[in-house]
């Protein structure tokens, strides 16, 4: 029987507790071990979290109150949907992160939220969100089940500029190198387009914002996009963007793989996260040394 969230929050609590002792004892093989559960029993929060808001498990935008026909297709089409109660901004950022699968820059979170969920998400507030996040990592440590935290250059490991993360992803998948930026692009159509096919098999037209994003992803994918069809076929787009990802894959994981090696020998939890100071980086490379 799955556990609830009350269990699983009181068991992500005891292993939180756990890490502190593990960490000030300097047990590296007990901290890793209790890193991998931790990790493990976050994600099983997360789909605890979706399934308690949506009776068939799937995180799906609320059913409109009456579809109308679509005037190029005739299937039924979504409306405007109006917002149900006010989500954290946190929660919003945490949602189109985790459909996208990929660091992702504030106005591609808010246009992705605003295509699939009930509520609008101004991309502007997103700016003192991870301010604010590292605030509370560096005051609580794991408190929470998740935080939004930064992207990681690949090569002095700061924060990619303008682009935001999940903390439950590994290392890997938050560094940004040279191929990065195609290859998370790849990952992002795979992701709607899949949400799009979610939406369809559980009977709930995509919004016509879903659409019009997997269009704008499909339009720069050689092979993904067939002129002549009303809308993007999504199985198309995600082999598309697959086979374009194959191309970048092998060459962009070994500079994310040795940059996360680096990250985790040379950087604190926080700065695992939120990335390394970038000034403190500058006077090292002006002089040589930190002043």
């Amino acid at each position: 029987m799955a556990a609830s969230l009350e269990e699983l929050e009181q068991r992500l609590s005891h292993l939180r507790t756990e890490l502190r002792g593990a960490v000030r004892a300097r047990d590296k093989a007990e901290t890793a071990r209790i890193r991998r559960a931790l990790r493990e029993a976050e994600a099983a929060w997360e789909h605890a979290l979706e399934t308690e808001a949506e009776p068939d498990g799937e995180a799906l935008p609320a059913e409109p109150p009456a579809p109308q026909a679509s005037a190029t297709t005739g299937a039924p089409r979504r409306t405007e949907r109006p917002a149900h109660g006010s989500i954290p901004i946190r929660e919003q950022v945490h949602q189109a992160l985790t459909l996208l699968g990929a660091p992702a820059s504030p106005k591609l979170i808010s246009s992705t939220y605003e295509a699939f969920f009930t509520e609008s998400l101004v991309a502007t507030k997103l700016a003192s969100l991870r301010r604010d996040e590292e605030r509370s990592f560096t005051a609580q440590g794991y408190a929470r089940p998740y935080y939004i935290c930064a992207a990681l250059t690949h090569d002095r490991l700061v924060p990619a500029r303008g682009l935001l993360a999940l903390s439950t992803w590994p290392v890997e998948r938050r560094i940004i190198g040279p191929l990065s930026p195609r290859t998370d692009f790849l990952t992002h159509a795979v992701g709607t387009a899949e949400q799009i096919q979610r939406l369809t098999t559980a009977g709930h037209p995509a919004p016509d914002a879903a659409w019009r994003l997997l269009r704008r992803f499909a339009l720069t994918i050689p092979g993904a996009y067939d002129a002549a069809a009303p809308e993007p076929d999504p199985a198309r787009v995600i082999a598309a963007a697959h086979a374009e990802a194959a191309v970048h894959q092998q060459e962009d994981d070994q500079q994310r793989q040795a940059a996360a090696q680096r990250a985790r020998t040379q950087l604190s939890d926080v700065h695992q996260l939120f990335g390394a100071a970038p000034m403190r980086d500058a006077l090292r490379d002006a002089s040589g040394t930190l002043s």
